[in-house]
């Protein structure tokens, strides 16, 4: 049996890859064939994504393969969640895609609400309140012009618009449609009661399909162009649901971290949990591959950090992440802590100067050192995956024997060990590529080559090795977290 390979697109909110995906019938490799940053544009006082940078890019991904010999079976793209294109009725964008942290968001729950309130829109959708949920994002759009939804004739989700982009084809795959708060979480389909409550026309959305859609051929002229010539598939685009699908746990109750720009933290359950306590908690259910929910919560992450290197950065310190953890390890523990999810924290600037604010605020000690500075997200992080995983636990009934992190996230050692001793938990880290991995899997399924998502993480534990992690001195991260709850507000 000859070798197939895939192309897997995998963009984050901060970079992009191409990755090819080997398959020999036992176990998968990956060769990463391109790799872009992915930094939004500010004109005026908007946020945008370079959208066009990017399908450039990905066009170079695709070309390297024709270039390196490797004869695709088909590509998929994957994505962060709830942004959007508005296209008008001859299928060209009205504008670049607005970005998810862009201030238009800011305030935008409280005029949403005065129309619908929230309790109605998380007892439809199931999905948390977050100020950039495509829903309010809509809502933004027609506070600032009354008729810019009714001019436009199509909406894409980023992976969608891609897809389009390379087969001329538009559809709107399940799981990144799911993220947005526009779907009724238990039927799976578009809710007229949340888009004619809100104004939304209904017709603006094309046909939804699931993943493992074989969408169809790249456009001819790009078949030209690009020396390839395959199928693009509709993975589980959203990247959060192509990284579930790569958790290596076939065994039982999952509780997984997928770790990078964002943490999100929930299980996998075959129907979703709406009710007040779910509510009251702000907990998503957002769909996933083969009929699955994933009952989840966002977490700031690795933003925090990212977002305190860029700023060292401009004042002229370089610091490598490697570098950054032997200096969070050297500062004291449990100094200080903050909420990762404050709103603070959301938007990019000087984190630092926000991590010491906040400290100063709830009267702790206030970080004085890059060293401290990390150490004290990092616990932050950790000490706030335990709260997170208490309600998933409560709320779901799942007894989980391990946290499984996968993504980027799952190759830093320290917050890794802090998060098993923060939880009081085994970690089994990796894979790091799980998105990709998830994308492929994917692909595999639609080409035939995998029968169902338990074979997909089957072929990941036999391809990639994971990391365990056991934790240590649970009581003085017992006693964290009771000051932690306190300084937050999250008793």
């Amino acid at each position: 049996m000859s070798n197939k390979k895939y192309l897997a697109i995998d963009l984050g909110a901060s970079s992009g890859r191409g990755i090819v995906g080997e398959y020999d019938g036992g176990r998968l490799t990956l060769r990463e064939n391109c790799r872009f940053p992915n930094q939004p544009v500010r004109l005026v006082d908007r946020l945008y994504w370079d959208i066009l940078r990017i399908f450039h890019e990905i066009k170079q991904s695709i070309h390297r393969t024709s270039l390196d010999g490797d004869k695709i079976s088909g590509i998929g793209i994957d994505t962060w969640g709830v942004d959007y294109a508005l296209l008008d009725s001859h299928g060209h964008m009205m504008s670049s895609p607005v970005h998810y942290r862009d201030a238009r968001n800011a305030d935008i729950e409280a005029y949403v609400w005065e129309r619908m309130p929230f309790e109605r829109i998380y007892g439809v959708s199931g999905i948390q309140s977050l100020s950039f949920n495509t829903l309010y994002q809509l809502c933004a759009e027609t506070r600032e012009d009354a008729h810019r939804l009714e001019r436009a004739d199509r909406l894409l989700f980023i992976p969608d618009l891609l897809n389009y982009f390379l087969t001329g084809r538009m559809a709107s795959e399940y799981t990144i449609m799911s993220t947005g708060a526009l779907l009724d979480a238990r039927t799976r389909e578009l809710s007229d009661e949340l888009l004619g409550g809100l104004g939304i026309p209904r017709s603006l959305f094309p046909e939804t399909v699931q993943p493992g859609n074989r969408l169809g051929r790249l456009l001819p002229e790009l078949r030209e162009e690009l020396g390839v010539d395959t199928t693009v598939v509709n993975v589980a685009s959203h990247d959060t649901a192509s990284a579930v699908i790569s958790v290596p746990n076939t065994s039982g109750d999952m509780l997984y971290i997928s770790s990078g720009t964002w943490s999100l933290m929930g299980t996998e359950l075959r129907a979703p949990i709406i009710n007040d306590a779910s509510r009251r908690s702000n907990f998503t259910n957002e769909g996933g591959a083969d009929g699955t929910i994933r009952f989840l919560k966002n977490i700031m992450g690795l933003w925090i950090l990212q977002e305190s290197r860029r700023q060292w950065a401009r004042e002229g310190r370089e610091y490598s992440f490697a570098e950054l953890e032997t200096q969070a390890r050297e500062a004291g523990a449990f100094a200080a802590f903050i909420d990762p999810d404050a709103p603070e924290f959301g938007t990019p600037g000087n984190m630092p100067a926000r991590v010491a604010d906040y400290c100063r605020r709830t009267g702790q000690h206030v970080p004085g050192s890059v060293g401290e500075t990390v150490r004290c997200i990092y616990e932050s992080l950790a000490l706030k995956y335990r709260y997170v995983a208490s309600g998933v636990m409560e709320l779901s009934g799942v007894r989980p024997g391990a946290i499984n992190i996968v993504g980027g996230g799952s190759k830093d050692g320290l917050l890794n060990q802090m998060t098993a001793d923060a939880c009081g938990l085994d970690v089994v880290a990796g894979p790091g590529e799980a998105t990709a991995i998830g994308n492929l899997v994917v692909q595999m399924m639609s080409d035939g080559e995998l029968g169902s998502i338990n074979e997909g993480r089957e072929l990941v534990l036999r391809s990639f090795e994971p990391t365990l992690v056991q934790p240590h001195d649970t009581a003085a991260w017992d006693a964290a977290y009771e000051r932690f709850l306190g300084i937050t507000g999250l008793v």
